[in-house]
């Protein structure tokens, strides 16, 4: 425990130093850097929630005082809810985020398909970077456009795929309509995220076709956390990042084998998280000596954010959705899933009196472009409950 004891001493002490967020922090909880001698001590320091996180952005544009490299050293910049701009600074740790696709073996001679967005989210790019520093050759495909995709498939022989699981789902169904069965296609390896990774897709990817496969566990703010392997479960957590779980209405330091809220800090000086509650709840394996951190699962979450198609909605989007158009008087979000999708529906209330003409194709328009969601149907209501909670979730994951 040595090892990672120093190098969050010196995280502290960095960050107290060159990131203005990460001092008030600290001097607002009486916490001095050398109260912070290892991993045990991060418990002095409270948990910063991504609603407070928000408040510290938008108090302090554009990175919230957390940064503590010249910003014109960064090479990218994204935008997540908040909204938060996410500098992407170089990683402390460039091996660490390889893990997944080594043990999935991507290397020299695989053909990648990543359907992941490439533009204003992290995903797409970040795991390109990771694919090309393995030796992998990336086709750039990002989401859609499924019968392209299966071309692409075919006549490049890609051998791996990176995505959501269920968006492979569909891609093998519709591979399977057009006459191509397992042995017809050239895929061996997947890389999986953004969704959970069922048993019975597991079934079908590992068992029916023989990929290789593993789940990478991860957010906006952080990247990949970790990753799942073959008859173990929950996801191995990278060197890059130290977890810890908490009570999710104290902060308070919970035993291995208990569930409570995932709070990571990041090992990156550049852009450092210190306890930053990322609203899943999970649980810790205990640690043995040597091994790395290993968490059992994803249990919900703790937040109000709930993942709908790989991106986050909360409850403060549809909030600035009714200030956008006053004729609304509430809004609610219901999320469900027919076969491999998710089903986005709006349930709107509106003033007595106000009209809604055009307003569900503005509220589809605004959620395309602010929070980067496709509604599916508008549904106009005499009333939402105001005890309701503002998005429901009614999928069900077999």
């Amino acid at each position: 425990m040595a090892g990672i004891d120093a190098q969050i001493h010196d995280l502290v002490q960095h960050s107290y130093q060159h990131a203005p967020a990460i001092r008030q922090l600290l001097d607002e909880a009486g916490v001095a850097p050398d109260d912070v001698q290892g991993a045990e001590d991060l418990a002095q320091i409270p948990v910063l929630s991504k609603d407070a996180l928000v408040e510290i952005h938008q108090q302090n544009p554009p990175f919230g005082g957390f940064l503590t490299i010249d910003p014109a050293d960064l090479p990218r910049i994204y935008i997540s809810p908040g909204p938060i701009y996410d500098p992407q600074p170089p990683p402390a740790d460039p091996e660490a985020q390889l893990a997944p696709f080594r043990y999935i073996g991507i290397g020299r001679g695989d053909r990648v398909l990543n359907t992941f967005m490439y533009h204003l989210t992290p995903a797409g790019i970040l795991l390109d970077e990771a694919i090309r520093a393995c030796g992998g050759t990336v086709i750039p495909s990002g989401p859609g456009n499924t019968e392209l995709q299966i071309m692409l498939m075919m006549a490049l022989g890609a051998t791996s795929f990176v995505g959501q699981p269920s968006y492979l789902m569909t891609l093998l169904d519709k591979a399977a309509e057009m006459g191509m069965g397992a042995d017809a296609l050239p895929l061996k390896k997947a890389l999986f995220s953004a969704e959970p990774y069922m048993p019975s897709q597991q079934a079908r990817f590992e068992g029916e076709y023989g990929l290789r496969a593993t789940s990478a566990y991860g957010t906006a703010d952080l990247g990949v956390i970790g990753y799942s392997r073959s008859g173990e479960p929950g996801f191995r957590i990278l060197g890059s990042i130290y977890l810890q779980i908490c009570d999710p209405q104290t902060g308070e330091l919970l035993p291995a084998g208990e569930t409570g809220e995932i709070v990571a800090t990041t090992l990156n000086k550049a852009y450092p998280l210190i306890r930053f509650g990322t609203g899943d709840l999970g649980a810790l394996a205990p640690q043995r000596a040597g091994d790395g951190q290993h968490l059992l699962g994803l249990f919900g979450r703790s937040g109000d954010a709930i993942k709908v198609r790989g991106m986050f909605l909360h409850p403060n989007q549809l909030g600035a959705a009714v200030l956008r158009f006053p004729q609304i008087k509430d809004l609610q979000a219901v999320i469900t899933r027919e076969g491999n999708r998710d089903v986005l529906t709006l349930n709107v209330a509106l003033h007595d009196g106000a009209s809604n003409e055009g307003l569900a194709t503005g509220l589809t328009a605004l959620a395309k472009q602010a929070v980067r969601l496709r509604i599916d149907q508008v549904n106009f209501v005499d009333a939402i409950d105001a005890s309701a909670r503002k998005i429901v979730d009614r999928r069900e994951w077999d």
